[in-house]
């Protein structure tokens, strides 16, 4: 009897594991591949989100909602995540979307700080209703954009926030600071008010001549001292958790000999605080013999030439230098969102794209060896390029085998989608 309970319960397990599967296969079918759409067809589709909306009988349910609603550059996620933080430190229930995720979809819907299950996500995909109605405040991230994002059906939040603007996602978003301010500012509404942070010339007149079209509407540009902080506030912002960002992971295998510095920066800005947060810890932890890494991989649309030399000059200012840096293409697919074992991987020109990588990277330290009259006649090489991220991980465990006495601090770096991808490879 007790075998059959085990039977049983398995059977349940594997059935729930298989709806969820399913759910998210369907949701997959529905992912097309991203493209910079005309205008006329970019409003098309966001204006069908209203139908749908309608069509769920959802619309009264989301206009009682009190809402928070963020764009940006980059700070979009970690302003969410903080956000929810605070407030639920002071008692209140909390509903929270960001993305992308890393692993699991599920990371993007959070109630009260806790990913929702497996079961309710199957259950209330598509009729989330329930959920709604016991959520005293939601903190939306702006996918890309905000004109035309799917976030931006939501018509009275109650507030608005800009995050620092930058270039990124030029290819849909526009090529200018002006362009991509006004994409962005497109989630101001009339009568809400908008908060944002001290931004370029060009971006911030842009701004204000969208905040000038509305009722009520001030843009705030504030620089304040924390100093000044509520409690609660600093709990929150202390005890909030982003995935994939100033994350530290040791490696399963070799815990004591590699350790993973993960953080899915992808911009110039944010490349250079990542290179800040890696130095602080690399001085902060080295308590034997170490040795840094970089592990890098960037999209085709970024500019790999304003990212690698940010990186590596703050890293060398802080006196930080990386004795290798390996190059791997992506192994995951954006436009499936299963939490399967099975890692795809990736057919493009990627082996180009990152010989591409490694040439920058080299020129970049042989004009910092001309520089400081360095001779390279008996320096080792100084990258490597690997067709896939587990040959990568396996060179380095066997580096670390052969080298015991040294711990490698490897970090991960340059697309959110590489440091998901070695989460699922190093936690198998």
């Amino acid at each position: 009897m007790f075998c059959n309970k085990i039977l049983l319960e398995q059977e349940d397990e594997d059935e729930s594991s298989a709806r969820y599967q399913n759910a998210l296969d369907a949701l997959s079918s529905l992912i097309t591949k991203r493209s910079l759409f005309v205008n006329k067809n970019q409003s098309h589709r966001f204006h069908l989100l209203f139908h749908y909306l309608k069509a769920l009988e959802l619309e009264e349910a989301v206009s009682q909602l009190k809402i928070i609603h963020v764009a940006g550059t980059k700070g979009k996620g970690s302003t969410c995540t903080f956000s929810e933080s605070i407030l639920r430190g002071y008692g209140l229930r909390t509903g929270l979307f960001t993305s992308p995720h890393l692993i699991d979809v599920r990371e993007r819907f959070r109630l009260n700080g806790i990913e929702i299950s497996q079961e309710k996500f199957v259950d209330y995909f598509w009729c989330c209703f329930h959920k709604l109605k016991v959520v005293d405040v939601v903190i939306l991230e702006v996918g890309l954009g905000g004109r035309y994002d799917a976030t931006n059906v939501i018509q009275k939040p109650v507030v608005c926030g800009i995050t620092s603007l930058g270039y990124d996602h030029m290819e849909i978003l526009g090529h200018t600071l002006a362009e991509i301010a006004a994409e962005k500012a497109g989630i101001f509404k009339s009568g809400v008010p908008a908060f944002t942070v001290t931004q370029p010339d060009e971006a911030m007149r842009v701004l204000n001549e969208k905040a000038s079209k509305l009722e009520k509407i001030g843009i705030e540009d504030k620089n304040d001292d924390t100093n000044g902080l509520p409690e609660r506030f600093i709990s929150g912002l202390s005890n909030a958790y982003l995935m994939g960002r100033a994350m530290i992971v040791p490696d399963s295998e070799l815990p004591e000999e590699i350790v993973f510095y993960l953080d899915g920066a992808h911009s110039p800005e944010s490349m250079e605080a990542c290179a800040t947060w890696f130095s602080q810890q690399v001085k902060e932890r080295n308590k034997k013999r170490s040795e840094q890494i970089l592990l890098f991989n960037c999209m085709s649309v970024r500019d790999p030439c304003l990212l690698l030399p940010r990186l590596r000059t703050k890293c060398t200012d802080q006196g930080v230098e990386f004795r290798k840096a390996v190059f791997v293409p992506n192994m995951s697919v954006y436009n499936q969102v299963g939490s399967r074992s099975k890692i795809e991987q990736r057919v493009d020109d990627s082996a180009t794209w990152q010989f591409g990588l490694k040439r920058l990277w080299d020129n970049l330290a042989r004009g910092e060896a001309k520089t400081k009259s360095r001779s390279d006649s008996k320096e080792e090489e100084r990258s490597l390029v690997f067709s896939s991220l587990p040959l990568a991980v396996d060179w380095l465990r066997d580096s670390a085998r052969r080298s015991q006495q040294v711990r490698f601090q490897v970090l991960v770096t340059g697309s959110l989608h590489l440091v998901g991808d070695l989460l699922r490879l190093i936690k198998k």
